[in-house]
């Protein structure tokens, strides 16, 4: 794991393989190192580069009142120190929210995405009920035993040899941090944002997911000029892990489509 450091905030990432560069963007109550199997498949061919977002992994605390526009800036800046922008940006659920925001502030920074499982905000892909339902049934929980497992993230029981890793991650949730992230994705509409897109942009959904529907898959599709949806069958919201060799044969081409 390497560190820089961005407005003051250290940001931790793994960074491995030669080639065009291709940034990873983890969903909530998760770090760089739920892109494992990403980095481990396609560093043969690629510079493959997974953060831990502020507040997560080895990244730095947040500080009270972060908002989703710091979550984004903390990336672009982390592209600009490590001198690999435009590239091409992959999001898991929360990510997609955060490349959503990056893109709208700094859409210099993009040469192409790839958007998984993911929401425009809470508010803009589910509607401002759900968006609160979820943000209160997490605030609900108590410090003493909070649990950053959200329901219906696998279609069925979570892949066996990723267990360790799910476990390892969830241990080091902060639960500050984790809220913080979460309160920014339920009150982000980034709808707008999505018709604005002008990169070659690949959609990734499981045809199972609980969390976002392939109707917001379809929504993506619909706004989103030129975007292409690939589904996989059987496959829930964690998309990447759950079946990690198909995502990274729909990534790979997609990547190969679109060379740098």
């Amino acid at each position: 794991m390497d560190v820089v450091e961005i407005d003051g905030l250290r940001i931790a990432f793994r960074r491995a393989g030669s080639g065009p560069a291709v940034v990873f963007v983890h969903g909530g109550g998760e770090d760089g190192r739920a892109w494992t199997p990403q980095l481990d498949a396609l560093s043969d061919e690629f510079t493959v580069i997974a953060w831990d977002e502020p507040g997560a992994g080895g990244s730095g605390d947040v500080a009270e009142g972060f908002a989703l526009s710091d979550y984004a800036d903390s990336l672009a800046g982390l592209l600009r120190a490590l001198d690999v922008a435009p590239c091409t940006l992959v999001g898991l659920s929360w990510g997609v929210t955060v490349i959503l925001e990056l893109y709208r502030r700094h859409p210099a920074a993009a040469r192409s995405l790839v958007l998984a499982d993911g929401y425009a905000g809470w508010r803009g892909s589910l509607g401002p009920a759900e968006a609160d339902t979820r943000l209160a049934g997490l605030r609900d929980q108590p410090a003493d035993s909070f649990d950053p497992t959200l329901p219906g993230l696998f279609a069925g029981p979570p892949p066996a040899k990723f267990v360790p890793l799910l476990e390892a991650m969830a241990a080091d949730v902060r639960r500050d941090s984790m809220l913080t992230a979460l309160t920014a994705m339920a009150h982000a509409d980034l709808t707008d944002v999505l018709e604005t897109i002008q990169v070659p942009t690949q959609l990734i959904w499981g045809a199972l997911d609980a969390r976002s529907p392939l109707s917001v898959a379809h929504d993506f599709q619909r706004l989103i000029p030129g975007a292409d949806l690939a589904v996989i069958p059987g496959c829930g919201h964690v998309s990447n892990l759950e079946a990690p060799e198909a995502f990274n044969d729909i990534l790979r081409f997609f990547l190969r489509r679109h060379p740098a």
